[in-house]
């Protein structure tokens, strides 16, 4: 968690780029996201960051570990995932079973 609030996830951040780039990293904005968790589903979004001269986009969802990761905490479409993963499965050697 980088915050509670818009300013001190920019403010965060910034510090999270500034100690990347003391030992060499570099972040790539493309492929980094940012995510608001929250139970409220009506909860203000504030889409894209810009920190410095970088943009960040606000995802509603992502996969982490193979497992989908929401914003609001909904694991109704990972079991659906699931489920429909193992069926597959099934189907696919049911005719050796």
């Amino acid at each position: 968690m980088l915050g509670e609030n818009p300013q001190t996830i920019r403010e965060n951040t910034g510090i999270l780029l500034e100690a990347s780039r003391e030992i060499g990293l570099e972040v790539n904005p493309e492929k980094t996201k940012y995510m608001i968790m929250s139970r409220d589903e009506n909860i203000l979004r504030n889409g894209d960051i810009k920190i410095g001269n970088l943009y960040f986009e606000e995802v509603e969802k992502f996969k982490y570990l193979g497992a989908t990761v929401t914003n609001i905490n909904d694991t109704r479409e990972e079991i659906k995932h699931r489920i429909n993963m193992g069926n597959a499965c099934y189907y696919s050697v049911e005719k050796l079973l």
